[in-house]
């Protein structure tokens, strides 16, 4: 367990709320999350990369990316792909981004069987350290339960400390 581990809450049913405290100044933290060769190093969880990740950091853009299983001890996982769409809605440099996370396929159309999440990311300078909230609201308390069950906080979780170490890397 880091130091900084994450703290997450449900509020209203529907909005997973995570917090973290990374070791780095908001700007380079921000920029973890605009650059595809950042993206590329830490997102996804252990033993997932990312050998898709395209984006157009703007509102209205498109985030586009393919997470894949390289990892033979994940079992049925190893080499399966998910494919995952962002629209970002709106951004204020090393502040904030907002923007509705999708399932997707390799087109990038949408999976709608698959709930949508309104997502928005707060970057709280902290004098050096930087306090990451992300609050993700869901269309209903099923539409999280679903994403849940599908082990998502442990990946998010992963995610994180990949992105921990990819600052500690680069510091």
């Amino acid at each position: 367990m880091s130091r900084n581990a994450m703290v997450s809450r449900v509020e209203n049913e529907r909005v997973l709320v995570l917090e973290r405290v990374f070791d780095a100044p908001r700007d380079l933290v921000f920029k973890m999350f605009k650059e595809p060769e950042h993206l590329k190093r830490w997102w996804g969880p252990k033993g997932w990369e990312l050998p898709v990740c395209n984006v157009d950091f703007r509102p209205g853009g498109v985030w586009h990316y393919c997470m894949k299983c390289v990892d033979k001890n994940q079992g049925d996982f190893y080499g399966m792909e998910s494919w995952g769409k962002g629209v970002y809605k709106e951004i204020v440099e090393s502040e904030k981004i907002i923007y509705t996370d999708y399932f997707s396929d390799a087109e990038g159309n949408t999976n709608d069987t698959m709930p949508s999440t309104e997502v928005m990311m707060e970057f709280i300078d902290m004098g050096g350290k930087t306090k990451l909230v992300s609050r993700s609201e869901y269309v209903s308390a099923e539409a999280l339960k679903t994403v849940m069950d599908m082990g998502m906080l442990e990946g998010i979780t992963q995610t994180w400390d990949r992105l921990e170490e990819s600052l500690n890397e680069i510091k």
